[in-house]
This record gives structure tokens, sequence and C-alpha cells, in this order.
């Protein structure tokens, strides 16, 4: 049996300031009636991961629609750039729906998204305007082989982990800093 590249995450601690922080970035884009986008930095050891750092995106090299997020991929390479200044990794992101679209990832969030194993992927619900707790929003995990699998909020809760935990730095890439 080969060792995969990708650690088996199946903790993810999460400081208790990043849902706050993310939903009112993401709240940016519903209050425009459009999807928002976080994405969460961090590192990993054995199978817990620590979400450290913030990234939004910014700029004509993302587009943020009513249903629709497209990222161009050197956006993406520079969020490389800082994860590797900083030495963290990608290892999940939290994007928003608006009403009535559910809480599942689409078919375009599930064919086009980033499909690498063990990558977090939240979706919260009313385009990030919302006080429902983490543990009930659309949680997915993917899975080498199977895709995208749905947590269920009882595996949500065992598996994100919310911790007292400082501000963590918040950078934007494209567009104006």
């Amino acid at each position: 049996m080969t060792k995969s590249y990708f650690p088996c995450t199946e903790i993810w601690r999460i400081p208790e300031t990043v849902i706050p922080d993310s939903l009112a970035e993401m709240a940016i884009d519903g209050r425009s009636g459009n999807e928002g986008l976080v994405l969460w930095l961090g590192q990993d050891r054995e199978e817990i991961a620590m979400v450290t750092h913030l990234v939004r995106l910014r700029g004509p090299l993302v587009q943020k629609r009513p249903d629709f997020i497209n990222i161009h991929p050197s956006l993406l390479n520079d969020v490389a750039d800082l994860a590797i200044d900083h030495r963290v990794h990608l290892i999940g992101q939290v994007h928003t729906h608006g009403p009535g679209y559910g809480l599942d990832l689409s078919r375009t969030d599930r064919e086009y998204g980033l499909q690498v194993p063990h990558y977090l992927s939240l979706v919260a619900p009313d385009y990030g305007c919302t006080t429902a707790p983490i543990h009930e929003w659309g949680v997915h995990v993917f899975a080498e082989g199977r895709g995208y699998i749905r947590l269920t909020t009882a595996e949500s809760r065992r598996r994100l982990q919310i911790c007292a935990g400082p501000c963590l730095p918040f950078f934007t890439v494209g567009g104006a800093q």
C-alpha cells in the first residue's frame, strides 16, 4: 500500500473568529445577490488540520454571480504563492448559496471545484447573511475515487472543532490590496 501525498485529515480545528469573519466577507457579495467565497489556509499534522489564515479574492479574475463563482487559475496560483510564503497550504473553503439553492454542492461545484483528497468545502446559506451554526451548513469533504461527500450534522460536530483563538490574518489576493 502506498502512502498518499495528501494528509488524511479527519479533524479541522477552526478558531471561533473564522466563522464571523468568513460570513462578514461573503455577505458583502451576498448583499448584491451573489455568491461569496473565503479560502482557508492552514497546517496539518497527523489527522488534524488547523485553519491559520483566511483569503478573500478580488478583482477581474474572480466572477461572482447569484449561482456561480469562477476563479481564474492565475488567481489560484497567487493564492498558492501566498501559502508557500507563509508555510501553509489550502485546506478548505467556504462559499455561499442563495435562498432556495440548498446546502449541497452544485453540479458545477462538484465537477469544477478543487478535487483534492480531504479538502473541506463548506456551503453557508443565505449568501452569508445567516446565523445558522456552522455544523448545520453544507459540510463536504473530497474523497479520492468518490468525489465530495456531504457529512451529516453529527459527523460535522465531530470533525469540525471550533476552538478559542486569536483573530486570524485575512489576506486579499487580486485587485486592490
